[in-house]
């Protein structure tokens, strides 16, 4: 398919026509179509077999070849730009590189569209606070893609936290196991890059690849505003040849006092799935955030369910029809986690780790570095809310 078709194509219903008969399907035009977008498409194809959502322009200066979820027909244009000047849909869809969020959405709302924006919501806290301030101007919602926020495990903690299962709350952690291949950051210009083309990107493991941890984990903890956090403190290490991090720790202090700790990688020897700990002083409730499994640990013995989760696309759609269904997401609700990005951000560039403490694994693009006992610290970061120089990680150098 082009990416700038020059057949006869139907004009994009605006906003303002939508709201003028809400009957009608939400419309949807998608921003990158080659990366994670494809989970956008395909989530909002399930939506168009049910007649609540209509893909009506995607856009991508790649094109449309071989993109999946892109129904034949679909018109795909290089840029944003043209796809609004041949009209505006309801929702516009970012997955787009990280330091493009701001400008496209800010663009986007100032066209009359809604925006669903892929985390983490911008580069740096001032683009946040610009997005929030156009979103207050204009009416626009932000809706940003932080899919556990869906999960309705959050629910049954907060149910659980108020009940007194687990006694009184002395600490939340999260740890975070992940493995990345030389290929991840082989994949496009700004992956694993702190700074590209003299603009920030931020592209680290605790803001884009383990960022639900830590979105997730502050919300629990109440911390979802930027003015919920007293203060941030930051470790950054990589085993891989980047400018951002791939193995960091993480404290933050909240205003009501809470301690939110985490310690994550992207060099385990083995790939895991992230958990977050709600630690009380009877108890503790075990989270995997990409399972919706809960696990609650008393005296008494373990307990454990298998939750449910609304997803963000549909979500997004059901606000929209009804403004009295609160967004799972709003922008606003992302800025605890923003702080943190921000504090990952101004700090000192990664410390390279001794190639002594590191593995590869694989050959070429395939190669991923294991960090020496990287699990077990990552874990003790979490559960003793120390950062991992303080913990005595020997590749922890400061």
């Amino acid at each position: 398919m082009n990416s700038t078709p020059r057949r006869s194509a139907p004009p994009l219903r605006s906003a303002a026509q939508r709201r003028e008969d809400p009957a009608k399907a939400t419309t949807f035009a998608v921003i990158g179509i080659h990366g994670y977008g494809r989970l956008h498409l395909a989530a909002i194809s399930q939506l168009v077999g049910e007649g609540l959502a209509e893909l009506t322009a995607v856009a991508d200066p790649r094109g449309a070849e071989g993109a999946d979820q892109v129904p034949a027909g679909t018109p795909c244009y290089a840029v944003l730009d043209e796809l609004l000047a041949a009209g505006v849909p309801d929702v516009v869809v970012l997955a787009t590189p990280i330091n493009t969020h701001a400008p496209l959405a800010v663009q986007a709302m100032r066209a009359g569209a809604h925006v669903l924006v892929e985390k983490p919501t911008a580069a740096t806290l001032a683009e946040l606070e610009e997005m929030v301030r156009v979103s207050e101007e204009t009416g626009r919602v932000v809706q940003v893609g932080f899919q556990s926020f869906g999960s309705h495990a959050l629910a049954e903690i907060d149910r659980l936290v108020a009940s007194g299962a687990i006694g009184e709350i002395t600490g939340v952690g999260g740890a975070g196991h992940w493995q990345r291949a030389v290929s991840y950051y082989e994949r496009s210009r700004w992956a694993g890059m702190r700074t590209l083309d003299g603009v920030p990107v931020v592209d680290g493991v605790v803001t884009n690849p383990l960022a639900h941890a830590v979105a997730t984990a502050l919300k629990i903890a109440g911390a979802v505003r930027a003015e919920d956090v007293e203060s941030v403190e930051v470790e950054l290490f990589h085993a891989h040849d980047i400018e951002a991090d791939d193995t960091s720790s993480v404290r933050v202090r909240t205003t009501t006092g809470t301690t939110a700790t985490f310690g994550l990688t992207l060099c385990a020897a083995v790939q895991s799935e992230p958990i977050i700990t709600v630690q009380g002083s009877r108890g503790e409730i075990v989270f995997g955030y990409t399972s919706d499994v809960l696990r609650v640990r008393t005296e008494s013995g373990t307990t454990e369910q298998r939750l449910g989760r609304t997803g963000i696309v549909r979500n997004l759609v059901e606000h929209l029809a009804d403004p009295s269904v609160a967004l799972i997401a709003p922008i606003a609700d992302t800025g605890a986690f923003m702080r943190v990005l921000e504090a990952v951000r101004t700090a000192p560039d990664p410390v390279q780790v001794d190639d002594a403490y590191v593995t590869w694994v694989g050959e070429g693009s395939d190669a991923h570095p294991v960090l020496a006992d990287v699990e077990a610290w990552c874990d003790r970061a979490a559960a003793e809310h120390k950062l991992f120089s303080e913990l005595g990680a020997p590749w922890a150098v400061r």
